[in-house]
């Protein structure tokens, strides 16, 4: 017979730490998707030698350990600036910045995808740069960034775990408390795998079906 320590209330308390992991996540997509999007065309729209200074920016993102750019910021703002900022704002201020480091690639990469002659042929029927981009462009690059975009935000989710460093008990932190105290590591890592699974697959799915459907269209 299975026995295990595990009560409702530790389970409650996985929970929590899903929960807290869900909106790390959605806050730290949605930024960084926004500022890829506008990162994405800028580099775009003036070129590379223009748009060196924000690339290298957003290399050194690219490049650092996530874990390494959060104990940094944590480190910088909260010690040598001495602000008041908690480690929730740390995780989705940083996390942030390294989904928009990647997304402005998926952005530029959809972009460039785009034929130019079609560009081309929009300009010539009058539209301007701005309806060239809203009617023309995006809707083609996002169609091919799509699967890319939900790569990213699926490892985003993942590497929110790391934001246990700066002293935020999301999920995987929870499940670690809890096996310090309950000595059952196997069952409460299983658990924690379910919560993550439960939390990827819905936006796999929903990823999946957009790519079928507008391949259909």
């Amino acid at each position: 017979m299975f026995d295990t320590a595990l009560t409702a209330a530790d389970f409650a308390f996985l929970a929590r730490g899903a929960g807290i992991t869900i909106v790390v996540t959605m806050i730290s997509v949605i930024a960084g998707t926004i500022l890829g999007i506008v990162f994405g065309v800028f580099r775009y729209q003036v070129g590379p030698i223009w748009a060196a200074p924000l690339t290298f920016v957003l290399d050194i993102f690219r490049s650092i350990p996530l874990l390494i750019q959060l104990v940094l910021a944590n480190a910088f703002l909260g010690t040598i600036l001495r602000l008041n900022i908690s480690g929730f704002t740390v995780a989705c201020i940083i996390l942030s910045l390294y989904t928009a480091a990647f997304c402005s690639e998926i952005v530029r990469g959809g972009i460039e995808a785009v034929p130019v002659t079609t560009r081309r042929a929009a300009r010539s029927l009058g539209m301007t740069w701005g309806q060239d981009m809203r009617n023309i462009v995006l809707p083609l690059a996002t169609r091919v960034a799509l699967p890319s975009w939900i790569g990213l935000a699926l490892g985003v989710m993942k590497d929110s775990a790391l934001v246990y460093i700066v002293q935020v008990t999301e999920l995987l932190k929870s499940t670690q408390i809890l096996i310090t105290r309950l000595q059952e590591p196997l069952l409460l890592l299983m658990i924690c795998g379910a919560f993550y699974f439960v939390i990827s697959f819905p936006l796999a799915r929903f990823g999946g079906y957009l790519e079928k459907r507008w391949s259909n269209d």
